[in-house]
């Protein structure tokens, strides 16, 4: 068997084991995110039925027969416009049979059930397939650290093409900077790329709009790449012509909130006390509601994953996690700052993997 391939019947091994201790002996499987992972299959129809035999049958339609084929090798596919009921036509039973019940709208579960061979009981299963994909295996790492690259060098050769300047509209600079990681192999963005600029940068999410970039104003930038299935997510934040002391107070603040967060992120630490770390020192300095949002996710498959570094996070840090260090200060009418890295946690310090310098940039 392919490498490849091993690493995907392990990760189905590992769900079988899961589902053993709720007695379910079968799953299936149409979140499209999660037949990726346990299959590679990477089209916009498609379901798996993983039995605890660890037998596997996949199921797509029409359009993507070449297409399985070349991705799922070591596994039978069969051909059907609505997957799950294709799937679930296979088995005999009785058995109790899982699905995804944080995935299937109640539409699709009606579907199910009208398709349900006789003995056969359907089960709703959550959080299993979360809880395997926390621990990011080598290749996936891999892959995260070169998305990560890819969107980094894209943002550096924005910068030195003096594409961030006054002058230009937000919109304009965010198109820039998605050609630039277009042409470097990302296959579309993460999410929709922020450049919120002046009193927009107080908007955490503020959309590139029309606003034409002044001298003075703070500018966040956020942006990820997508590219083999996976993703990156970088924030940071950068002041147009001269710096003014609102904004360098609030840099130095959002700075030293965020490293206390890179260094809090290492295996065994609380996720709540990560989140701790950062709010903490903002609070300090007066600015505690000024924070509106959690300190962090983890990347991989989706650009926003488990686990969360929150105040209400759940749940310790381990080896082989991905977690987004990303704190920030908005004060409306004034303006902004984000600062946000993508970290592998390892047995040491954590590895950051979004490399753009993060000292104080006045463009």
């Amino acid at each position: 068997m392919a490498l490849a391939d091993t690493r995907f019947s392990n990760r189905r091994r590992k769900l079988a084991s899961q589902l053993a201790a709720q007695r379910i002996d079968a799953m299936l499987v149409t979140h499209l995110i999660h037949v990726r992972y346990l299959s590679g299959f990477s089209g916009s129809n498609g379901g798996l039925l993983l039995r605890k035999d660890l037998s596997a049958v996949m199921a797509t339609d029409g359009r993507y027969t070449t297409q399985i084929a070349a991705e799922v090798p070591d596994l039978k596919a069969i051909l059907g416009r609505s997957v799950g009921p294709a799937l679930l036509k296979t088995l005999e039973g009785p058995q109790r049979v899982g699905f995804e019940a944080d995935y299937v709208t109640v539409s699709q579960l009606r579907a199910l059930e009208k398709a349900l061979p006789e003995d056969i009981t359907l089960v709703p299963v959550s959080g299993v397939i979360e809880k395997i994909r926390l621990i990011k295996d080598p290749h996936e790492l891999s892959r995260l650290e070169e998305v990560a690259d890819l969107a980094n060098d894209s943002l550096e050769s924005l910068l030195a093409a003096g594409e961030l300047a006054a002058g230009r509209t937000e919109r304009e600079v965010a198109a820039d900077l998605e050609y630039r990681m277009r042409m470097a192999g990302s296959e579309r963005v993460s999410f929709d790329t922020i450049v919120a600029s002046g009193p927009n940068s107080a908007m955490p999410h503020h959309s590139a709009g029309d606003r034409v970039i002044e001298s003075g104003d703070l500018v966040t930038i956020d942006f990820g790449a997508h590219a083999r299935g996976f993703n990156s997510d970088c924030t940071r934040t950068f002041v147009i012509g001269e710096a003014n002391d609102f904004a360098r107070e609030i840099y130095d603040l959002v700075l030293r909130a965020q490293l206390a967060g890179v260094a809090a992120a290492t295996p065994g630490t609380k996720l709540v006390d990560v989140d701790a770390a950062c709010r903490d020192i903002i609070e300090e300095a007066g600015y505690g509601e000024a924070f509106v949002h959690s300190t962090g996710h983890g990347v991989g498959l989706e650009v926003h994953e488990a686990p969360a570094a929150a105040k209400t996070g759940s749940g310790t840090l381990e080896a082989g996690m991905t977690l987004t260090i990303e704190p920030g200060v908005y004060v409306p009418g004034k303006g902004g700052v984000r600062i946000e890295d993508t970290l592998i946690i390892t047995d040491g310090a954590p590895k950051i993997i979004t490399k753009a310098s993060k000292e104080l940039r006045i463009l």
